[in-house]
């Protein structure tokens, strides 16, 4: 397991990342599931949020059996307050949910 300094910290949306719309229906996005496991189980902070809010954050997650590896559940941010723009954040990546195969997937090293 990592330790807290090294702990990786991950947010992961919901809405066609989790989960795809189709039509009155939805459908999970196997990659992104198994990311979860894997991440959880190499002991990364995970963090589930949604435009439609925490509570639907939630209940997405339940429905796809992985409620357990997030810490808690938030709304999509509207607005970061921070000195550096978000492109300059040092060891951020930006993985796209079709990029992650769905078997032991893993987060880039940080090369800073």
């Amino acid at each position: 397991m990592a330790s807290e300094k090294t702990k990786r910290v991950i947010y992961i949306d919901v809405e066609d990342t989790l989960i795809r719309s189709l039509g009155p229906g939805r459908s999970p996005m196997i990659g992104t599931v198994e990311y979860v496991r894997a991440m959880h189980d190499e002991g990364a902070e995970l963090y589930c949020w949604s435009e439609d809010g925490a509570d639907f954050a939630r209940s997405v997650a339940e429905e796809l059996e992985i409620a357990d590896c997030f810490r808690a559940f938030l709304p999509k941010p509207q607005v970061i307050v921070d000195d550096r723009n978000i492109s300059d954040w040092r060891g951020l990546f930006v993985l796209h949910p079709l990029s992650l195969p769905a078997t032991r997937p893993s987060v880039p090293e940080d090369h800073d």
